[in-house]
C-alpha cells in the first residue's frame, strides 16, 4: 500500500463529500486507502458515507474524542508507506498525491511534507509554511509585528514570510490540514500527542519529526483549497484560550524549564490581551450602532427641548430635569426596542422599516404618555417632533457612515450578487435551477459555457459566452461570484482559474456533480458557505425575533392564568415547567417533530409542541412534510395555529 489518507470529520457533511470526491479522483492509479474517522457527527454524515462512499474505511466514534485521538485511530490501522492527515474542508487537485509521492520518493531525508494551500477566494494561506513557535516568533505574531513586516525573516518567522510562495523549501512546522508523513518515521517518533485536543498537535509532531533526524518540506508544486483557513472563529475568546494554551503545552514539553516559563508568561499575557480585544470587538459589533443611535437621538431631543421651551413656550424652565433626563431617555429606549423588532438593526435595512418603526414608536409613546400622571405630562410636541427628528438623525448618520466606506450601514436592499455559472451547457442549467431554489438572490443567472451548445431551447438564462472569454466577461458584466461545475472541470482547472481571478471582491463556489448543494467559502475569517435548498427561513433574524416575542408574550399570559389552568391539565407541574422554560428562552412553544429521518433541518430550540400537531396523520412522510413546511414557510401565524389546535397538550 502506497498511501493511507486519514480524514477526521465532525459535522461538515457537505465539505466531507466534496473532499472525498476530489480524493477519489486524486487516487486514480495510486494504491491507496481512505480512512474516515467520524467524531459522533449529528448532521447525517454517516448516512451520506454509507450511501455514497462504501469503499472507504470508517471509524464511527460514539463521542467527540478530539482531533489528535481520532487521527491516531486512523493512523494505527493504516497500511500505507505514506500517511496523509487531511482536513475534510479541503479540495485536492487530481495530481496532488502523485506529485507528493514522487517528491518523497526522491527525498529519503524528508519525514514530512506540506503543500501550497489556498483559501476559498483563491488566496494563499500563510499557514502553508510555518516556522517553529519560538518565544520571540510567537511574540512577534501575537502582538502584530508579523503583520507589519510580512516578509521579514525575523518578524515573520512564525509563517516563514521570507520564503516565496512558489519556492520549495525546508520548514519546521506542517499544517494539520494537509500533513503528509512517512509511516516509518511515525513508527520512530510516535503519533499525535493526545494531550492536544484541537490545536498544537501538528506543531508538536512536526517538531518531533525534525528531532528524529528528518526534514520537513514546503512543496508548492502541489496545491489544495482549504476552505476555512486556520479557523472560522479567530475572534472568539474560546479560540484564543484553546490555541495559545496548546502552545504552552508545547513549550513545557520541548523547551527548557526556564524558557518554558518565559514562554508561558508571554503566552498568558497574550491570552489576556487577545481575549480583551476579542471581547471588545464582539461587544462593539453588537452595541455600537444602537448606542450611537441612543446618544444622537437623545442629544437631539435635548437640543429640541432647550429650543422649544424658551422660543415657543416662553419658559426656559418648562421641562424639569426629571423629564429631560428620565422620561426622554425612556422614550428613546422604547423607540429603539420597537426599532429592533422592526428590523432596523439588521444589515442594509430598507428605508421603509425606519419610517414604519418611528411611526409605531410615535403611536405607542403617545399611548404610554397618556397613561402618565397629569403632573408629568408636559408636552406632546416633544414626542410628535422628536420621533421624526430621531428618524432624520438615524438616516443621516448612517448615510454619512456609508459614504465614508462603512458598507454595512447602507440603507436599502443588499446589492444582489452578479452570479455566473461556469460549466457545460446541461450542468450549468442544472446548477442555475438549483440556485433559484435557495435564498440567495442574484442579479442574473448568467452562464459561461465551455461548450457553446445548448440542447434545450427553453432556457431562460442569459448566456454570456465561453470559458476562453472569462476575464472579459467578468470585467464587462461586473460578475462578483463564480460557481464552477465540478462535472465539467478538474480540480486543477478550477484552482488555476481561482488563482488567476482572485480579488477582494470575487467569490468562488463549486457545484459538485449531481448534488443538491453548492459549496464555498467567503474568506479565511468567516464561516464557510453552503447554498442549499432554502429550509432556513425559520432562522432569519426577523423570524427569530418574532418567534421569541411570541413565546415570551404567550408565556406571560399563561403564567398569569396558571392558578386556574393548573387544575385543567393532567400534569400541572409539566405545564408550569413548560411556561417557565419558554419564558426564560430555554424552550420554544412550537418546533420540529423528532423522529428518525435523513432530513437535515435548521437548528432551533427544543419545543413543547410540534409542527406535526397540526395533523391527525402521524406517519413519517406527513411529519416530514410539515417539518419542511415549518422550516420554509415559518410565520407567527403558523405558531398560533399549532398552539390553538394543541391547547390540551401544553402540559406535554
Amino acid at each position: 500500500m502506497k498511501l493511507s489518507i486519514v480524514i477526521v470529520n465532525y459535522n461538515v457533511k457537505y465539505f466531507l463529500e466534496q473532499c472525498l470526491l476530489s480524493v477519489r479522483s486524486a487516487c486514480k492509479n495510486i494504491e491507496a486507502e481512505v480512512i474516515v474517522v467520524d467524531n459522533n457527527s449529528v448532521d447525517h454524515s454517516l448516512e451520506m458515507l454509507d450511501d455514497k462512499f462504501q469503499d472507504i474505511i470508517l471509524i464511527a466514534n460514539k463521542e467527540n474524542v478530539g482531533f489528535s485521538k481520532a487521527n491516531n485511530q486512523g493512523i494505527r490501522i493504516a497500511k500505507g508507506k505514506y500517511i496523509l492527515l487531511l482536513n475534510p474542508d479541503t479540495l485536492v487537485e487530481e495530481d496532488t498525491f502523485s506529485k507528493c509521492i514522487s517528491f518523497m520518493d526522491e527525498h529519503p531525508e524528508a519525514g514530512g511534507l506540506g503543500v501550497k494551500m489556498l483559501d476559498g477566494k483563491g488566496r494563499f494561506l500563510k499557514e502553508s509554511k510555518r516556522g517553529l513557535p519560538t518565544p520571540m516568533a510567537a511574540f512577534y505574531k501575537m502582538f502584530g509585528f508579523s503583520t507589519l513586516f510580512p516578509h521579514s525573516k525575523v518578524f515573520s518567522a512564525y509563517h516563514k514570510g521570507h520564503i516565496p510562495q512558489d519556492q520549495i523549501a525546508e520548514i519546521e512546522i506542517l499544517s494539520g490540514a494537509y500533513m503528509w508523513m512517512r509511516k516509518s518515521v511515525l513508527d520512530q517518533v510516535g503519533l499525535l500527542d493526545e494531550s492536544f485536543f484541537m490545536y498544537g498537535e501538528d506543531i508538536d509532531l512536526s517538531y518531533r519529526i525534525i528531532q528524529g533526524g528528518y526534514k520537513n518540506y514546503y512543496f508548492p508544486q502541489a496545491r489544495i483549497i482549504h476552505y476555512k483557513g486556520e479557523s472560522t472563529k479567530k475572534d472568539t475568546v474560546n479560540y484564543v484560550y484553546v490555541f495559545y494554551n496548546a502552545m504552552i503545552i508545547f513549550a513545557r514539553k520541548h523547551y527548557s524549564s526556564k524558557s518554558a516559563k518565559i514562554f508561558s508568561a508571554l503566552i498568558n499575557v497574550a491570552i489576556v490581551f487577545r481575549a480583551m480585544v476579542s471581547l471588545l470587538i464582539s461587544f462593539s459589533r453588537r452595541v455600537f450602532v444602537p448606542l450611537l443611535d441612543f446618544g444622537l437621538i437623545f442629544s437631539s431631543l435635548l437640543i429640541l427641548a432647550h429650543f422649544w421651551a424658551p422660543q415657543i413656550l416662553g419658559n426656559d424652565q418648562f421641562y424639569p430635569a426629571f423629564y429631560l433626563y428620565g422620561l426622554l431617555p425612556s422614550f428613546v429606549l422604547l423607540w429603539q426596542l420597537i426599532g429592533y423588532y422592526s428590523g432596523i438593526y439588521d444589515e442594509q435595512v430598507r428605508f421603509y422599516r425606519f419610517v414604519l418603526s418611528q411611526f409605531l414608536a410615535t403611536v405607542l409613546t403617545l399611548a404610554v404618555y397618556s397613561l402618565l400622571p397629569e403632573e408629568i405630562r408636559y408636552s406632546r410636541a416633544m414626542i410628535l417632533l422628536g420621533a421624526p427628528l430621531g428618524l432624520l438623525v438615524m438616516i443621516l448618520w448612517r448615510s454619512i457612515g456609508f459614504k465614508l466606506g462603512f458598507k454595512k450601514l447602507k440603507i436599502g436592499e443588499r446589492n444582489a450578487n452578479r452570479v455566473a455559472i461556469v460549466g457545460g451547457s446541461d450542468e450549468a442549467v442544472r446548477v442555475a435551477d438549483l440556485l433559484s431554489t435557495t435564498e440567495i438572490q442574484s442579479a442574473s443567472k448568467a452562464l459561461i459555457l465551455n461548450e457553446m451548445y445548448i440542447k434545450s431551447k427553453s432556457i431562460s438564462y442569459e448566456i454570456l459566452g465561453g470559458v476562453h472569454q472569462l476575464d472579459e466577461i467578468i470585467q464587462i458584466h461586473k460578475i462578483n461570484e463564480l460557481i464552477f461545475c465540478a462535472k465539467n472541470f478538474s480540480a486543477y482547472e478550477i484552482i488555476n482559474m481561482m488563482s488567476r481571478l482572485k480579488s477582494g471582491e470575487m467569490e468562488f463556489k463549486i457545484a459538485p456533480s449531481e448534488q443538491m448543494f453548492i459549496i464555498g467559502s467567503n474568506s479565511i475569517n468567516t464561516a464557510s458557505d453552503v447554498y442549499l435548498i432554502d429550509l432556513n427561513n425559520i432562522n432569519k433574524k426577523a423570524n427569530q425575533r418574532f418567534k421569541r416575542l411570541f413565546d415570551f408574550l404567550l408565556s406571560l399570559v399563561l403564567l398569569g392564568l396558571s392558578p386556574v389552568l393548573m387544575w385543567i391539565y393532567v400534569r400541572p407541574f409539566h405545564f408550569v415547567s413548560n411556561v417557565l422554560k419558554c419564558l426564560m428562552a430555554s424552550k420554544s412553544w412550537v418546533g420540529f417533530n423528532k423522529f428518525s429521518s435523513n432530513l437535515q433541518l435548521p437548528k432551533i430550540k427544543p419545543s413543547v409542541l410540534f409542527a406535526g400537531d397540526l395533523s391527525l396523520n402521524q406517519n413519517e412522510s406527513e411529519l416530514t412534510r410539515l417539518n419542511l413546511l415549518y422550516a420554509r414557510n415559518y410565520s407567527i401565524g403558523f405558531d398560533i395555529s399549532v398552539v390553538w389546535k394543541s391547547l390540551k397538550k401544553l402540559d406535554r
